[in-house]
């Protein structure tokens, strides 16, 4: 054994390569999502796990450009100050080549800030606060992932395609509230329905946020009551939704229909654990859970890579439905491993920031090209949203007795939307 050891060294040593070099080459990956704490359950979970299945595809196949992808998962534990610990010790100490991942907007926001400062390259999966880039001129900051603002336009937009035939009302005579958890994320809908909506000639008879952590929303609710809205538009994460839905219905609040925005609305799962068919016919705006979409509309292949990010999943989670946060934790993953850093490596030298940079910037995916549908082409440097895919769009997905189901846009939609809540509903006027 020892003669073996020695002839392979002395063969590496004639060839000019040491044993090091001969062992395939690392990209260190700090990817970071709560694992625990009041946004695991609202998505992040399920976005780390997506995240987890892509790297494990692309390392079973050997990697990427000869690099095996090594990642380091950090655990945020829903708290802003962990988020930037966390990341400061994988750059710092762990020696990572690139920050990924990032479920919160509310961490989204300093941690772009301050990896674009120290010239490091961060890659964000599911985070969607328009701030996080908007005039923020960010240089080493990418994110394919739809905006809040994009989120906040998608759901006044179907309720005005909507409202004649559906509603049996003119647009410009319904009426809607705006409520919403008062970071980042919920503030940057917020502002993008306000505006849509008012666009559009609709009324906005209230908008008001609150904390995500308050402990009593009945006062909220009472507003609601008397603002007398015909449409409520809510963005929030899982433990204010719960709260404000268990106490909309103790107070007997009522609607024609409730839009919400991600995060605690994405997940199916949960709002059925917890309210049953209380939640039948809730709206949600999202980028699309992959599996709704028809494969016949994508790239060849994307269809199969679905199917097998489902399997994976459904073996960890079992067999309940794959919630959307869940492709975009794989999707984001995938297109940084198979399109981005294959560039930088061939065309820019390697897998520093600075390559990484060059090889996001000429990113050119057309529509139908990621397993979610849409395209991908970041907005240029000198630009407000530098740094933001300028091709992602949001769907409006409805739940049918514990399915999910796409309603807008109409050239897409798998379902006839029931709108407004059935007679019988617990939520309906």
């Amino acid at each position: 054994m020892m003669q073996r050891k020695i002839f392979a060294a002395a063969v590496l040593a004639a060839l000019g390569i040491s044993a090091v070099q001969a062992q395939q080459k690392e990209i260190k990956v700090g990817v970071i999502y709560d694992y625990t704490g009041a946004f695991a359950a609202g998505g992040s979970e399920a976005a780390g796990l997506g995240t987890k299945i892509a790297i494990d595809m692309l390392n079973e196949k050997g990697g990427v450009e000869g690099y095996k992808i090594v990642p380091i998962y950090a655990d945020a534990q829903s708290k802003t100050e962990v988020a930037i610990n966390e990341m400061t010790r994988l750059l710092d100490q762990e020696k990572v080549n690139l920050i990924m991942g990032v479920y919160s907007s509310a961490h989204c926001v300093p941690m772009a800030q301050r990896a674009d400062a120290s010239k490091k390259f961060m890659w964000a999966n599911v985070c969607v606060a328009s701030a996080v880039f908007k005039d923020k001129k960010l240089s080493y900051v990418f994110r394919p992932q739809v905006h809040s603002d994009q989120f906040g336009e998608a759901s006044c937009s179907y309720i005005a395609e909507n409202a004649k035939e559906k509603l049996g009302m003119d647009p410009k005579k319904v009426k809607v509230a705006i409520i919403y958890e008062d970071g980042p994320y919920g503030a940057g809908v917020a502002m993008g329905n306000e505006s849509k909506c008012k666009s559009l000639g609709m009324e906005v008879v209230l908008k008001e946020g609150y904390a995500a952590t308050s402990p009593d929303l009945s006062s909220l609710v009472t507003k609601l009551k008397r603002a007398r809205a015909d449409i409520l538009l809510h963005t929030g994460y899982n433990p204010d939704i719960t709260l404000f839905l268990r106490q909309s219905r103790e107070q007997g609040l009522k609607f024609k229909g409730i839009i919400g925005h991600g995060a605690g609305y994405g997940q199916i799962g949960k709002l059925t654990e917890t309210f049953g068919a209380d939640v039948n016919y809730f709206f949600n705006v999202d980028p699309v859970a992959a599996q709704l979409l028809d494969p016949k509309t994508l790239k060849p292949g994307m269809g199969d890579l679905t199917k097998e990010m489902v399997k994976r999943y459904q073996a960890v989670k079992g067999p309940a439905e794959v919630p959307p946060h869940a492709s975009m934790g794989f999707n984001q993953s995938w297109i940084l491993f198979t399109d981005v850093l294959p560039r930088a490596i061939r065309k820019h030298g390697g897998i520093d920031a600075e390559a990484l940079r060059k090889a996001s910037l000429e990113t050119d995916i057309p529509v139908g090209g990621t397993i979610q549908g849409y395209g991908v082409k970041f907005f240029a440097p000198g630009t407000p949203m530098a740094g933001q895919n300028e091709r992602s769009s949001p769907v409006v997905m409805q739940y049918v007795n514990g399915r999910t189901y796409i309603a807008w846009p109409k050239a897409i939609r798998t379902t006839d939307p029931i709108f407004p809540f059935p007679k019988g509903h617990p939520y309906a006027q």
